[in-house]
């Protein structure tokens, strides 16, 4: 943060949950291969040991994919100067693994941004209750309410509080926020962490990082 823009970061916490949970798929294929390479072929066979290996690795290469796929964050850039908000992320299909994933940076005039406080509740096995809430942007066509396209703020709980933030920066800059002691490097992850040190480094295309980062003319 400094007099030009803010970065806020979107990394998720959880990163490496998937790559652990991995091991268990991957443990019932190795062990499952010889079985299926010496057992005499049947209609159980085709019906339910074939259809359960490559299950098996379908769950395997996406929850691998999507842990160390994923860039290491997805950071939003506000420039109060130019009055833009530039916005990395990163997007993948689910249900393919072995498709093209990709990152892409959108940019959004600030007049354009509304935010909007979101909560879900869902029930658990237990019969007990989860709620979960967060902040997203939409981006309204100028002029009306039509929301074009929408984006999330935070990761993590939030009730709003990430959007007071970002207001006061864009509204008075950064002298009016509480001042902060130390800056993260976006490229540095936990040692412990192998997901994250497997991610792509977070990376902005060469004309919109220098834009994002400057003042106009």
């Amino acid at each position: 943060m400094n007099g030009i823009y803010l970065e806020l970061s979107r990394r998720n916490t959880m990163r490496g949950l998937l790559l652990f949970l991995a091991i268990f798929p991957f443990i019932w294929m190795f062990f499952a291969i010889p079985f299926l390479l010496i057992r005499k072929p049947d209609l159980s066979y085709f019906l339910m040991d074939i259809p359960c290996f490559l299950m098996a690795l379908w769950i395997t290469a996406l929850t691998v994919r999507i842990d160390i796929s994923t860039p290491s964050d997805e950071p939003i850039r506000f420039n109060r100067l130019r009055r833009n908000v530039y916005v990395n992320s990163f997007h993948h299909i689910w249900w393919k693994p072995w498709s093209r994933w990709h990152v892409t940076t959108k940019v959004y005039p600030w007049q354009h941004l509304r935010a909007e406080v979101w909560r879900q509740r869902g029930a658990t096995a237990q019969g007990g209750l989860i709620f979960t809430w967060g902040v997203s942007i939409a981006i309204v066509k100028p002029g009306t309410n039509q929301v074009i396209d929408r984006f999330p703020l935070s990761v993590g709980q939030d009730e709003g509080s990430s959007w007071d933030y970002v207001r006061a920066y864009m509204q008075h800059g950064p002298d009016a926020l509480p001042p902060v002691e130390t800056f993260n490097d976006p490229d540095q992850v936990p040692p412990y962490n192998l997901a994250l040190r497997l991610a792509p480094k977070v990376r902005w295309p060469a004309q919109i990082d220098a834009e994002s980062r400057s003042a106009p003319r």
